[in-house]
């Protein structure tokens, strides 16, 4: 597995548990918004070797509890199942970031126990992917199988939504709503603009307004939560 970050300590990119977080590049969806857009191309060098992150992990041993693997799109790399049972091998948690556009991947690490929660990113409702990630027909179905798996209560889950005010207003929470409904946890994301995203002048909700959107996914999730705006 080539690496290209690697987050020593995290205490909130899986709740409960002191994780590290690993970043894997290459993504195939161009979302305006990314905060990781350096690593959509997949064109960063490796951080750090596979074998030299092992060695890490045996030294926080006690240490750490969990490791989050991020991106770009996790998914996408064909040895990540085998990355995933060497972590677990090796005594840890596994958190898996995702967008959701590879349900069969997502479903097999599941199946062989490979993934112990899961955070899928639902950008919009899906009348807006195509316009907004840069997706085709047949990523949204992925997408949408993919939800109805994790809606299906396979594993510990949550979907997440970055809010961006240019790109979601009433009409289209109260659509990603329907979208999930059901979730168990859903959280709202606040956007910040580290530079470097897709797409230049796009700006953070408000904190009043992503309480009211809060509000109305509250119809739909069982628990829906604010992060960022602390």
């Amino acid at each position: 597995m080539k690496i290209q970050g690697l987050e020593k300590l995290s205490m909130v990119d899986y709740d409960g548990y002191a994780a590290c977080t690993v970043f894997l590049s290459g993504c195939n969806l161009r979302c305006p918004f990314c905060q990781n857009a350096v690593l959509v191309e997949g064109t960063v060098p490796e951080f750090i070797s596979e074998e030299a992150f092992f060695i890490f992990l045996e030294k926080r041993k006690g240490l750490l509890d969990a490791v989050a693997i991020t991106g770009g799109e996790p998914t996408l790399r064909p040895d990540l199942p085998d990355f995933c049972k060497r972590i677990k091998a090796a005594g840890y948690r596994v958190k898996l970031d995702t967008n959701g556009t590879r349900p069969k991947v997502l479903k097999a690490l599941v199946k062989e126990n490979l993934v112990d929660y899961v955070a899928m990113d639902v950008k919009c409702p899906p009348a807006d992917y195509p316009d907004l990630m840069g997706c085709d027909e047949k990523d949204l179905l992925a997408i949408k199988e993919s939800v109805s798996y994790l809606l299906s209560d396979p594993l510990p889950y949550e979907f997440r939504t970055t809010v961006v005010d240019e790109l979601h207003d009433e009409r289209s929470i109260t659509a990603l709503g329907e979208f999930v409904r059901g979730a168990k946890q859903l959280w709202l994301q606040k956007f910040v603009d580290r530079g470097g995203c897709l797409t230049d002048g796009l700006h953070a909700v408000e904190y009043k307004r992503a309480e009211e959107y809060a509000a109305i996914l509250g119809k739909y999730a069982e628990k829906v939560g604010l992060r960022g705006y602390v």
